[in-house]
């Protein structure tokens, strides 16, 4: 095993390639630990779709020693909840209890993340679960239409897949299907095991080498490079009573030099209250109720967009305005937008260290992007370094990277006209 004992978090890598960070807060009595495997979606071969969230769910059904009922019961024996998510690029399983009972947490989160049982009848039932739960995606329009942007923005790829997968596809998934995806992807160079909070650093390396010794060392594979495209999709057939709407362009990955510089540029466009959309959009016109831009970025690539929902006669008023507001605050951006954006930054950074379980995540996810932990002081840096101009530019390099995307569903014969419109922020 090899130790990190510089200050702040500590680092242990156990012999395999799993990382154990900690990082303890000891005015906690209760600490959030999980297991985060740098696998997710964009993991799954083309006829794999939908299977990183299956996994995910049968893994609380049952292990070799525990029972579906078993694994619950022994948490919330002790007062803790267990729970999982699945993401494009990660997938955690993760718990909260109180100090004394991290070890069997540790326990119970280490077996059904290497032992998983797979029981056909289990399994029978959580294909009817998902399929509900695609189901329930399906009939929300705001939630739908953030699947159809990500996969025009990224077509014929993993990465701009629903992570849910399709009825059809979920059921053709059986055991065999599950166990080779496991071990292809749950590789201990990208597993990393996080805890803050009333921890103990060494006892948490001491079960984590007991239960995740025998995850194996080789890496897994490299997921396909993306490829942005975008272009238009526009969802009929629907009987609804407001149009969602997403604009969408290239953005850029969490690694790029220009990374900060996009997110403040985006907050001050629709990252709050006090921002150009949400003042000139809702307040100044009333054309919605709700309005903001956003910036996902991934290891290799990133989506920047802006959502809306708005009545279908005012369709193509709001995104007539919309585009104009992208270029007014590329060109207008005052330093009083700039000072207010990099604070709400600020205080975004500063919640995660508030909460165990936050911060857990946290370190999980900067060890799997970066190798290490990033001081607060280094990230607060980076964002008080940028100035005006950087997110000016980082404005103009936004629509300078590549066409738009337009995905909108909802009522109303406009929505064709929207989407010409929105070619308006077309790198010239």
């Amino acid at each position: 095993m090899n130790e990190d004992r510089t200050s702040g978090p500590r680092i242990t890598r156990l012999e395999n390639g799993v990382t154990v960070v900690t990082d303890s807060m000891p005015h906690l009595a209760t600490a959030s630990l999980g297991i985060w495997a740098g696998a997710g979606a964009r993991d799954e071969e083309a006829d794999e779709h939908g299977i990183s969230h299956l996994l995910e769910h049968m893994a609380f059904k049952g292990t070799r020693r525990r029972s579906a009922r078993a694994i619950a019961e022994e948490i919330e024996a002790v007062g803790g909840d267990i729970n999982a998510a699945t993401s494009v690029e990660h997938t955690t399983y993760n718990a909260r209890v109180l100090g004394e009972d991290v070890p069997l947490a540790l326990d119970v989160l280490s077996d059904i993340f290497t032992e998983p049982a797979f029981d056909p009848e289990e399994l029978t039932r959580e294909h009817n679960v998902i399929v509900q739960e695609i189901g329930a995606a399906l009939d929300t329009p705001d939630d739908l239409v953030f699947d159809l942007f990500q996969e025009r923005a990224f077509p014929g790829q993993a990465i701009g897949r629903s992570i849910l997968g399709t009825p059809s596809s979920v059921r053709s998934f059986g055991p065999d299907r599950l166990r080779t995806y496991l071990a292809r992807n749950y590789r201990a160079r990208r597993t990393i095991v996080a805890a803050a909070g009333a921890v103990d650093h060494e006892r948490i390396v001491e079960e984590a080498s007991k239960r995740l010794g025998g995850v194996g060392a080789e890496d897994k594979p490299v997921p396909q490079p993306s490829r942005y495209e975008g272009g238009v999709e526009i969802g009929g057939g629907r009987d609804l009573e407001q149009a969602h709407l997403l604009v969408g362009l290239p953005g850029l990955s969490y690694r790029d030099p220009g990374f900060h510089a996009l997110q403040i540029f985006t907050n001050v466009l629709g990252g709050g209250m006090s921002s150009r959309l949400f003042q000139e959009v809702r307040e100044a016109r009333g054309l919605c109720y709700a309005v903001y831009s956003f910036h996902w970025a991934y290891s290799d690539t990133g989506l920047f967009g802006i959502y809306a929902g708005t009545d279908g006669g005012d369709v193509n008023e709001l995104v007539s305005v919309v585009v104009d507001q992208v270029g007014e605050t590329i060109e207008t951006m005052s330093e009083a937008e700039l000072s207010r954006s990099k604070a709400q930054a600020k205080v975004g950074l500063l919640a995660a260290l508030e909460s165990s379980g936050a911060r857990a995540d946290q370190l999980a996810r900067q060890m799997l992007a970066f190798g290490r932990p990033i001081p607060l002081e280094e990230i607060v840096g980076k964002v008080e370094a940028v100035t005006l101009d950087d997110a000016k530019a980082a404005g103009r390099a936004l629509i300078a990277r590549g066409r738009p995307t337009f995905t909108a569903l909802g009522p109303g014969k406009s929505l064709e006209s929207a989407a010409r419109i929105a070619e308006r922020l077309s790198p010239a």
